[in-house]
């Protein structure tokens, strides 16, 4: 072959290759909500190694920031929507920011492609086993790229490997090792049927290492099915707390008119209205920032009548509003009403929604990048927790139910959660049901009900199991009545949190180093 048709054949190679990786990205948001095609996020990561194999240095970088492109470009586009239809963005520069943003986060997968790829060509000079790669270092380096992500320069947890397995077998080992367990499990199961279709060898000497993973594979999912048989918390014994009815109020008010003044007083009747028609329930929960006025403007015509109504029904009602404190710092709040009251304050703020960073230098983009309610202060409270009536309840403000170990430190003392949004940020899109996803996997992690209030939707009832119970669909006005029951003990991921599944990817790379030392069989 002449020179000419050899790099003819390089270049219809590295774009195939590319290819792959650009569509297994894409393929892994399948795995997500609304689609839940959770076996898709196994092949994703089965091809995406496959892309791996035989680059390195600065092609496996280029693959796998490839591979972010199209996982957030696909998975996370409704960014525009924010930006353009409600942050008064011109569409050319939202889509310009939108873009910038998915380009900035698939550098995460640039990077652990790169250490996967340094890895495993280190290991193959000590005559390290061919299995020692799909099995140990692959899995292992994409968990603790994963734990990176979710917390560096505040964090982004979103679209992790583990999220989309909530209605698949491996969602069992949730409630013991949380998020990163399942994206561990996932990459795991990747490496096992990379094994099985000859990824150490097609040589008849290589049939007892295929036919051991292909068990590998099938013992996994069946031990994962096996645990989510297990309860790992217990209701109440007290027969009076145990169980209670609970009214998710939906008002579905438009984002482009919920901070007007004009539509202040028609919000309040909306949600007035729907909370007289069920004083009847024990518990009766409003969205994020429902009342688009601060705390102490509607104090005394709205908040104390409507404590002192709840009290009168024995009902408690927990509300979403901004407060102010007398130094002029402002909150993302929730407040509770009825026979206690107490008040939260939200403490993962959203970076450029909520609160901008480097404020001093970035100044003129909030003068022009007119979000209301953008300059949010951080609450300090230790614990997410909030009193609603005999109940301690944990609770969370929109983006963080996505932080699974931030809602973890209201347990054991939670009987419930809460989690309270608005998801009209994100109109009709991806988001409301990737969002409520996350919610699910927080109340499997912690073995609790919770009950998810939104705006515009999707409103919630789930289970300790992380199944929806009830819900109402998006932009639908109305209001969601269900029982749940309040609960203790704590699932070992209450425990331990992600300590688990770290410090395994750890040891799975101390043993792949050893490996590589000594090569194996």
């Amino acid at each position: 072959m002449t020179d000419a048709g050899r790099a003819g054949l390089r270049l219809r190679w590295d774009s195939s290759v590319a290819l792959l990786a650009l569509l297994s990205g894409a393929l892994m948001v399948l795995s997500f909500a609304p689609f839940g095609l959770y076996p898709l996020a196994v092949l994703s990561l089965l091809g995406f190694y496959r892309a791996l194999r035989g680059r390195t240095g600065a092609a496996a970088f280029g693959l796998g920031w490839l591979f972010g492109i199209a996982l957030f470009g696909v998975g996370v586009s409704w960014v525009r929507i924010s930006l353009n239809e409600f942050g008064n963005m011109p569409a050319p520069i939202a889509n310009l920011l939108m873009l910038l943003f998915v380009v900035v986060m698939a550098l995460y997968y640039g990077l652990g492609a790169w250490l996967i790829r340094l890895f495993e060509q280190r290991l193959a000079t000590g005559a390290a086993p061919a299995w020692v790669g799909p099995l140990l270092v692959f899995p292992a380096l994409w968990v603790l790229m994963e734990w990176v992500r979710g917390w560096l320069f505040s964090g982004f947890p979103w679209l992790f490997a583990g999220n989309g397995q909530l209605d698949g077998p491996l969602a069992g080992l949730a409630p013991v090792l949380g998020v990163h367990g399942l994206s561990l499990a996932v990459a795991v199961s990747a490496g096992l049927l990379w094994v099985v279709l000859c990824g150490g060898g097609c040589g008849r000497e290589h049939e007892p290492l295929r036919r051991r993973a292909a068990a590998g594979f099938v013992l996994l999912w069946l031990c994962a099915a096996m645990l989510g048989q297990l309860d790992w918390t217990r209701p109440l014994p007290n027969a009076e707390q145990r169980s209670l009815q609970v009214s998710l109020i939906q008002g579905n008010v438009e984002q482009a008119v919920k901070w007007d003044a004009d539509g202040l007083l028609p919000t309040l009747d909306i949600y007035l209205t729907l909370t007289n028609a069920h004083l009847d329930s024990d518990l009766i929960v409003w969205p994020e920032t429902a009342i688009p006025a601060f705390f102490h403007r509607v104090e005394e015509p709205l908040l104390q009548p409507l404590g002192e109504r709840a009290r009168e029904t024995a009902t408690e009602v927990v509300i979403g509003l901004p407060a102010m404190e007398p130094d002029g710092r402002y909150y993302n709040a929730l407040i509770s009403l009825g026979s206690r009251e107490d008040r939260y304050f939200k403490r993962h703020l959203v970076p450029f929604g909520e609160f901008l960073p480097f404020k001093a230098q970035l100044r003129p983009l909030i003068d022009w990048f007119e979000v209301p309610m953008s300059d949010f202060s951080h609450g300090q409270a230790r614990r997410p927790l909030l009193q609603v009536g005999a109940w301690p309840v944990g609770v969370s403000i929109c983006y963080e139910a996505v932080f699974p170990e931030e809602v973890r430190q209201a347990l054991p003392d939670a009987a419930f959660l809460i989690n309270v949004s608005n998801d009209a940020w994100f109109g009709d899109s991806l988001a409301p049901h990737q969002h409520l996803q996350s919610a699910r996997l927080r109340a499997l992690e912690t073995g609790r009900w919770l009950v998810r209030a939104t705006n515009t939707g999707i409103s919630a009832i789930i289970d300790p199991r992380g199944r929806g119970q009830a819900q109402l669909p998006l932009f639908e006005r109305a209001a969601l009545t269900g029982t749940l029951e309040a609960r203790e003990g704590a699932t070992p991921f209450v425990r331990f949190g992600s300590r688990l599944p770290l410090a395994s990817a750890g040891l799975m790379l101390l043993a792949a180093l050893v490996l590589g030392v000594r090569g194996g069989p």
